[in-house]
């Protein structure tokens, strides 16, 4: 694919909400390499689901020539951005910023591809942003921010009611301010994020313009709904699905996938994977229970482009051995990897929790699947086991089971124990030795 058509490929895979300039940036595109940056605060040690649409975005534009800016956002981080929030995000210290960003600086790695092996650019606006002179700097940048427009932006309007600080009313010059920094040092002229940073963006722009005499861009991204659930894309019963294998399983991150909804198939395989774009069409149109084989591929590829294939292959094997193939005999066509994997075969496992017996002889059943990983809390595997969604080795656990003491069941003695929540999410859990 030519660098000229790097817009207009975002564009056709529905990576574009709203645009500052089409016509400029299609001529931009069309002129060379573009610098183009994304902002990602350091509020957790990992990124989740959410994060995904924009480290995609930077991905493509690495994969068609340009350069990618991944930017932490280690100053910004200390404020932290109202947009999308209805209250104040947590204060975090100087210690947990930093290692919040030195989890999530290998996941921006793997999509940007740094020197030597690409042109990407990963940095910090800790750099310019924390040892700042507060008076200086709002002499020199606040002057050209009008309070009263400002207050028109939707980040800034929607959190009026419940109440805006001082302090997160900074956050907009701070991301302006970053956007004219990466002008001057990167050579940056497009900035994208998600649609309720489209106000953030705007200042950015408007700051280059009065700052530096220059002209620059932007490009918003869809807030993505789950359909079945109104949740904002990436949020389950059990919370965020994250990035980092350590909070979400990489088997449990293939199953999230693996089970939306088959009307989103299509979409999500266009913004979400690096198949063509036709491959992503045709493989939405699959009738019936074919879906699920573009389903199957979808939570492959993107398990594949956050984990690695090795991963990928271990997840959709664990799964199909539970649930069955959706195209046992591969009668779909596709480019994607998936066609190397090894059919699963009776041996295949899933994922697993070990404990020693003293932990497990001290818990309850609903601590059991808190413990597991198949619950968030035991309020929640109360209520799951109350609800009749909950089994053990295939059996359904009766309502009042869930104070049922772990010492004495049966499995303790055979050393595991298969559990099931809903229908789709198992673990199994192994006595240790």
């Amino acid at each position: 694919m030519e660098l000229q058509n790097a817009y207009r490929a975002l564009q056709e895979r529905g990576f574009n909400y709203q645009v500052t300039d089409e016509e400029g940036l299609q001529e931009l595109f069309a002129k060379g390499p573009v610098s183009a940056y994304i902002g990602f605060d350091a509020t957790a040690d990992s990124l989740h689901v959410g994060h995904l649409l924009p480290l995609m975005a930077l991905s493509w534009l690495n994969r068609l020539g340009h350069r990618p800016i991944a930017l932490l956002g280690g100053g910004t981080s200390m404020v932290g951005d109202p947009s999308g929030r209805k209250e104040a995000r947590k204060i975090l210290s100087l210690e947990d910023i930093e290692a919040n960003a030195e989890g999530i600086r290998p996941q921006l790695e793997r999509f940007v591809d740094l020197p030597p092996r690409g042109n990407g650019v990963l940095r910090d606006n800790s750099a310019w942003l924390k040892d700042l002179n507060y008076v200086s700097f709002m002499r020199d940048i606040g002057r050209h921010f009008s309070v009263n427009r400002m207050l028109t932006a939707e980040s800034y309007r929607s959190r009026l009611e419940q109440g805006l600080s001082f302090l997160e009313f900074n956050y907009m010059i701070m991301q302006a301010y970053d956007f004219l920094v990466l002008y001057r040092e990167e050579g940056a002229l497009l900035q994208m994020g998600g649609q309720d940073q489209w106000g953030n963006i705007v200042a950015g722009i408007e700051l280059i313009r009065r700052e530096a005499g220059g002209s620059a861009y932007g490009i918003t991204m869809p807030l993505l709904i789950d359909p079945r659930t109104g949740e904002k894309f990436g949020k389950t019963a059990a919370g965020a699905v994250w990035l980092s294998p350590a909070r979400t399983p990489v088997y449990d991150f293939y199953q999230f996938w693996r089970n939306i909804d088959d009307q989103e198939a299509g979409r999500l395989l266009s913004l979400f994977t690096f198949l063509p774009q036709e491959e992503c069409r045709t493989l939405a149109t699959l009738p019936g229970n074919l879906i699920n084989r573009a389903k199957e591929i979808l939570a492959f590829e993107v398990t594949s482009v956050c984990h690695g294939f090795a991963e990928a292959a271990d997840a959709f094997r664990a799964s199909a051995g539970a649930f069955g193939a959706a195209d046992p005999d591969m009668a779909v066509r596709t480019s994607s990897r998936i066609t190397e994997c090894a059919p699963p075969d009776a041996a295949s496992e899933l994922p697993a929790e070990v404990f020693d017996l003293a932990a497990l002889e001290a818990a309850d059943m609903a601590g059991l699947f808190v413990m597991a990983g198949l619950a968030s809390s035991k309020s929640e595997a109360r209520r799951l086991i109350r609800q009749g969604g909950a089994y053990a080795d295939e059996e359904r656990l009766s309502p009042g089971a869930e104070g049922s003491p772990v010492k004495g069941s049966p499995w303790l003695a055979r050393g595991q124990v298969t559990l099931r929540a809903g229908k789709k999410r198992y673990k199994t859990v192994k006595v240790s030795g």
